[in-house]
């Protein structure tokens, strides 16, 4: 059995780079769409992403479409083409009907692998055609993808995955496994070199290939409805003899329970990708970082000079509490849309859920990128529902620690903004482990190498609060409350009532004036009256330009001083 072999002598690197890459299919064929059953021309569905015009089916595309749809033209370099087949079961059918698709398909394998640039940038990029004995992963896709991080690794480049497999190929047996385990070495070896992998889902991933390359990467994303699971559907109800939920093992089923990052469509594919690279660049010239966020996101509001603001504090306590309460307070979506440019979400703990009581992601403020957590409550009934009206289950925190430790990885300092009653409580949350995850997002965000700054804009409650407020420095907007329980618990622990919520609000000294004075938190940040959309004019240029400043004093410690900074921080108390 050949294992690695390859064929004819090494040939010039200009051989290898082809604007085409593979054999240019005809504009005139003419290709049915499996929904709605109408037909076009390929020329028709190139102008459409292969996103079907009647019923926005998305269309199975060829790796050659792909690549041309992600990299600049005429930059796409092909790797690794001359390896040859291994045949370890000696099945006498199996190497025709890779002759037949090869011939079928104008490509080698089910993968093509190669080096391309996006926006002017270097990237490796991988993409997987299900129209090759559907881009079941046998030896030599094993080897190619392998390869393709090795060389990605020694070159320092991240790497772009599109995935679609039907699985394993049961042609090669136990051989096909072990590809698993060898595509999943690899791009450990990648992260481990500190390097940005983003996977992107198609229909359908399956099998073997769910279950290893396909799954680790830093970012998932996925097409709209694309398949995706280790076992198949048919299998799955054949084992358990159970129906299926609807909708079950698709990209937005895998969306709702925190298996995926975000659901792309493909007409704004190139973009997000170029937005993610632009996000994971090692650390460059801040000229360069000016220029690019000029460019790619234009300032909402003018910068204004960080100077001394007096505060007037005249509102009691509880009348604090109630305007944190109040459904029309900013929001930690607002403060990310107006301080920070180009949001990008990250959805998902990996593990059950995808938690909306705390959202999380990557944006660019000014000159950098940080990672940036937030606590959600709320503005509608609808959403007061969706989001738990603010209380995370254990998936929330362990997506932010996901993301924090994402963060580290990439040397993105962590902002984030608190805003909850506190953790939720109740059966399911116990049996999640509710306590367990915030104990590890407590120490894990403690221990990042990454500097941490935590604002409370609302209620900050309890131990679901303190959750994600482990910073190197924390700081509390001019009416916002933190406390080891709500006024009304205290209340009626204390005194067998809740009725005496305000007086309770009083005693517990929850604002963040009493916690300034208790060196609790290190600054208050003014909300010129109220941190409603009126005042948002003066509240974000504000805090803006003291994040910045925050970011270039701890943008000089190493990743070792932030952390004692830290530690130094919590252990006087």
């Amino acid at each position: 059995m050949a294992l690695f072999v390859w064929t004819g002598k090494k040939r010039k690197k200009e051989e290898h780079r082809k604007e085409n890459m593979i054999n240019t299919e005809s504009l005139e064929k003419e290709i049915t769409c499996p929904k709605c059953k109408n037909t076009f021309t390929r020329g028709n569905l190139l102008e459409t992403y292969f996103v079907c015009p009647q019923c926005g089916n998305n269309l199975q595309m060829g790796a050659q479409d792909r690549i041309n749809m992600i990299v600049d033209a005429g930059t796409f370099e092909i790797w690794f083409e001359h390896l040859s087949h291994s045949n370890p079961l000696d099945d006498e059918k199996y190497m025709d009907k890779v002759s037949n698709a090869r011939e079928n398909t104008g490509i080698s394998e089910a993968v093509v692998v190669g080096k391309g640039k996006l926006s002017g940038e270097d990237i490796v990029i991988g993409v997987c055609d299900a129209r090759f004995l559907m881009g079941s992963m046998g030896y030599v896709v094993g080897e190619r993808i392998t390869l393709a991080f090795e060389k990605a690794t020694e070159l320092k480049l991240p790497v772009f995955m599109f995935c679609c497999s039907g699985g394993a190929r049961m042609q090669e047996g136990i051989v096909s496994l072990m590809q698993m385990k060898k595509t999943s070495a690899a791009v450990k070896r990648h992260s481990d070199a500190g390097l940005f992998y983003c996977s992107i889902l198609t229909d359908p991933t399956m099998g073997g290939v769910t279950a290893s390359f396909a799954t680790l990467a830093d970012v998932i994303l996925a097409e709209p409805g694309a398949r995706i699971g280790f076992a198949g559907r048919r299998v799955i109800q054949q084992t358990i003899k159970q129906d299926l939920p609807e909708g079950f093992q698709t990209a937005e089923f895998l969306l709702e329970h925190g298996m995926i990052d975000r659901i792309v469509e493909r007409k704004e594919m190139k973009h997000i990708l170029q937005e993610l690279l632009f996000m994971h660049r090692p650390i460059t010239p801040l000229s360069y970082w000016k220029r690019l966020r000029s460019i790619l996101f234009p300032e909402k509001y003018e910068r204004t000079p960080n100077g001394s603001v007096e505060i007037l504090d005249e509102k009691t306590a509880w009348e604090k509490v109630k305007m944190c309460r109040n459904i029309n307070r900013l929001s930690s979506m607002d403060y990310i849309e107006n301080i920070f440019s180009g949001f990008i979400e990250l959805h998902g703990d990996r593990y059950y859920a995808d938690d909306r009581a705390l959202i999380g992601g990557i944006a660019f403020i000014e000159n950098r990128p940080v990672t940036i957590l937030g606590g959600m409550r709320g503005k509608t009934l609808q959403e007061c529902v969706k989001t738990n009206f603010g209380m995370a289950m254990p998936e929330g925190y362990r997506k932010a620690v996901r993301l924090m430790k994402q963060a580290e990885k990439f040397n993105r300092p962590i902002i984030s903004f608190v805003n909850t009653p506190g953790a939720f409580c109740g059966v399911e949350a116990e049996q999640r482990g509710q306590g367990e995850a915030i104990a590890r997002s407590i120490m894990e965000m403690a221990g990042v190498k990454v500097p941490v700054l935590c604002i409370l804009i609302g209620e900050g409650g309890s131990g679901g609060a303190l959750a994600t407020a482990v910073g190197n420095e924390v700081w509390m907007m001019e009416h916002s409350v933190y406390s080891i329980l709500s006024p009304e618990g205290y209340a009626s622990i204390l005194w067998k009532t809740g009725e005496r919520a305000e007086e309770a609000a009083e005693v517990m000294k929850i604002t963040a004036q009493d916690l300034l004075k208790m060196k609790i938190i290190d600054k208050i940040i003014p909300e010129f009256g109220g941190a409603t959309q009126e005042n948002q004019i003066k509240i974000f240029p504000y805090l803006k330009e003291n994040i910045l400043e925050f970011l270039r004093v701890y943008g000089n410690m190493n990743g070792n001083d932030v952390v004692d900074d830290r530690y130094r921080r919590f252990r006087d108390f």
